[in-house]
């Protein structure tokens, strides 16, 4: 009889189970905190109420969109890398038509201002991805680190 070897070293390391892309995603999802409130202010002085209330909507689909993102991305991971690839491709087409239907449907049944909605998803996009890309290449992130 064979002895008795431990799975893991008869097979290797087990793959992190950790689902990385959701974690970056709510860690930008976070950060929103700190954005959502400058973005709200600017077009709060600029447009009014309506355009504060507009901007903090902007803000919230794309941190709908990030946390979708990263929770497609987590289970494509899961399946095979060819599904992993393909979801970052057509997901992020996808996903960037979901933006712009919601803020559609947004501007259609709703009276806020548009202009405000357009700018603040548009900054807080750009602004909210970068600080992210930022905080990982940094090492900032320390629930992302193989350690753990």
């Amino acid at each position: 009889m064979a002895p008795d070897i431990d799975p893991a070293v008869r097979y290797g390391p087990v793959p992190d189970e950790r689902p990385i892309e959701a974690i970056i995603s709510k860690n930008t999802a976070k950060r929103a905190i700190y954005v959502a409130p400058v973005l709200a202010l600017v077009f709060g002085l600029l447009q009014g109420w309506q355009g504060a209330v507009a901007s903090l909507v902007g803000v919230a689909i794309v941190v709908a969109n990030f946390i979708l993102g990263g929770y497609i991305m987590s289970k494509a991971a899961r399946v095979s890398m060819v599904m992993y690839h393909a979801a970052a491709l057509f997901g992020f087409i996808i996903r960037l038509g979901l933006i712009t239907v919601t803020m559609l449907i947004i501007a259609n049944v709703t009276n806020l201002d548009r202009m405000a909605m357009g700018i603040s998803v548009v900054v807080s996009y750009l602004v909210l991805l970068s600080w992210e890309a930022v905080a990982v290449a940094n090492g900032a992130e320390r629930d992302l680190e193989w350690s753990n």
